[in-house]
């Protein structure tokens, strides 16, 4: 399937489709028994704290380590680009940047990326917006 605007994010299905559920599910069942289940109410009580506590760390561990990762990735490859492009160091224009414009510019080909760089600078389009903007979406495959 071709990349593009609509279907650019990314899931881990035995992440987001199995785990994340069961725990979610198990979670609604400890809490549920907590008020149902009155001779073990403290043991429920337990157990859904327990349930959320690993529900939490699965989810913010996980996009925590990935994200901080590839945020770095994406801003050394907006440098790169921007070197190739121009044949000068980004750190000014990178300065004038949010990181959510410098993650939807990794999307455009290179003549696009001028033009919504500039525009970027210029009116202080977002991230959202630049996207909605690139008419030739280049594909990001292997994003976490």
């Amino acid at each position: 399937m071709k990349q593009q605007y609509s279907n650019h994010k990314k899931y881990y299905p035995p992440h987001h489709f199995i785990f994340l559920p069961m725990m979610l599910l198990l979670m609604i069942i400890g809490v549920r028994q907590t008020f149902r289940d009155e001779p073990h109410q403290l043991e429920w009580l337990l157990f859904s704290i327990v349930c959320f506590c690993i529900f939490y760390q699965a989810l913010m561990l996980r996009q925590h380590y990935a994200l901080g990762n590839q945020n770095r990735i994406v801003r050394l490859e907006f440098r790169l680009r921007y070197f190739e492009l121009f044949g000068k160091p980004s750190k000014q224009t990178e300065d004038k940047l949010s990181f959510s414009q410098i993650a939807a510019l990794r999307f455009a080909d290179d003549e696009e990326f001028k033009v919504l760089l500039d525009r970027s600078i210029k009116e202080n389009i977002g991230g959202d917006e630049i996207k909605l903007s690139i008419t030739n979406w280049q594909a990001d495959d292997m994003r976490v």
